[in-house]
């Protein structure tokens, strides 16, 4: 082989294209050789050279890349609604295009079922169908990014997206977007739905966020267990965006849940161990040293009281009460008062709002207005320096 032919064999190899790289992770693949109306991701073939300039030099003439060959077009399409899903009996007869150019293949019937607004009058009662080659339905352009409405539209098949692992902010930016096309979040996060889970299942990460988005929407049911994990919010760094997307109504549930709490753990901790009569050295008067006791621990806790008081702190400010005495039954009575505290506080705790009684109305989400108990006014009536109306 001489030197001209080692020259056209490397030069033909410097031509080849690169190896394409991994797709990213996104709820995208990608399908070769489909016409859609969609000028803007359609990409647009050279023309071939006329017959006349066939003598020119190869070097002139200009190629199209491999990819972009006729019959080839590459296009991105959901995994989920892409053209072959068996989603329902019917073949899809609507196409979503989002803003990073994906496409979603969903049908106009199970679109109108569940919005109250035809989609944001995107999606007519009886569409017209584009007359493509492959007949797959009309293309309707939408402002969200993919991983958003692959959630909304997930929602709109009552099925879960979990196995994508969206971010919180994607599940935030989809709810808000659910009203503009007449997708009810009352309806879509209920407690028995998928979306509702997944939800919640992030709210510790980002509470307040959560909260706030349950506050926005009214979604009482989502507020109520993310509420358990704003006992140790500090109310103070609330910002200014947040108390408006959240509300005057959900604020001052979560004001009075804070109120609530510790006021239910100073009425816990009032109450000083029993007394038992006489016995020995030990007479009312020796009993009185540990009721003074008590009350300066108790009013030690209650200075420093946060709603997540821990059971470990109160037992550790209570139980070395017993060094002091020297009764036996003093000592048993105030093991038994300590022991009592902590599960009366550990039912405050836990049985949230679905329970009932003052233990309920004092933990997450408030069931009714604390203000309708008359300790709770006199509390806020006190801290704010006023009387209470009648």
């Amino acid at each position: 082989m001489d030197s001209e032919e080692w020259d056209s064999v490397l030069q033909y190899l410097s031509d080849q294209p690169d190896f394409p790289s991994p797709q990213s992770e996104r709820p995208v693949s990608a399908m070769a050789g489909i016409s859609v109306l969609a000028p803007a991701t359609v990409q647009q073939l050279v023309t071939p050279p006329s017959s006349e300039s066939s003598h020119s030099p190869p070097e002139s003439r200009e190629q199209a890349p491999p990819d972009q060959s006729p019959g080839n077009t590459i296009v991105s399409v959901s995994t989920t609604f892409h053209p072959g899903a068996n989603l329902l009996p019917i073949a899809p007869d609507l196409i979503f295009l989002t803003s990073d150019g994906v496409f979603f293949y969903v049908h106009t019937t199970q679109v109108l079922a569940m919005s109250s607004n035809q989609f944001n009058g995107l999606v007519p009662p009886n569409p017209t169908k584009a007359k493509t080659r492959d007949d797959l339905g009309t293309v309707v352009p939408l402002p969200e990014e993919a991983n958003v409405l692959n959630v909304i539209l997930h929602a709109v098949y009552e099925a879960s997206c979990a196995h994508y692992y969206p971010s919180l902010d994607t599940l935030l930016t989809a709810v808000d977007a659910m009203e503009s096309y007449g997708l009810s979040p009352k309806v879509h996060i209920a407690p028995s739905t998928h979306l509702y889970s997944l939800i919640l299942s992030q709210a510790p990460v980002q509470p307040i966020v959560v909260y706030a988005l349950a506050a926005s929407h009214d979604l009482f049911d989502l507020a109520v267990p993310v509420s358990s994990h704003l006992l140790s919010f500090p109310l103070y760094s609330l910002t200014d965006d947040l108390a408006v997307r959240i509300g005057p109504v959900y604020i001052k549930r979560l004001f009075f849940l804070h109120l609530g709490r510790l006021d239910a753990l100073k009425r816990l901790l009032l109450p000083p161990p029993h007394p038992h009569p006489p016995a020995g050295e030990c007479d009312f008067t020796e009993q009185k040293k540990l009721t003074r006791a008590w009350a300066l621990a108790s009013a030690y806790l209650a200075w420093d009281a946060r709603p997540d008081l821990s059971t470990s702190a109160m037992e550790s400010a209570l139980c070395p009460l017993a060094d002091h005495l020297s009764c036996h039954i003093c000592k048993r009575s105030l093991s038994e008062r300590v022991k009592q505290l902590i599960v009366q506080w550990s039912v405050v705790k836990s049985v949230g709002i679905l329970g009932s009684g003052d233990a309920a109305k004092y933990t997450s989400g408030c069931l009714r207005d604390p203000m309708s108990d008359p300790s709770v006014r006199s509390l806020s009536a006190f801290q704010h320096g006023h009387s209470i109306p009648p």
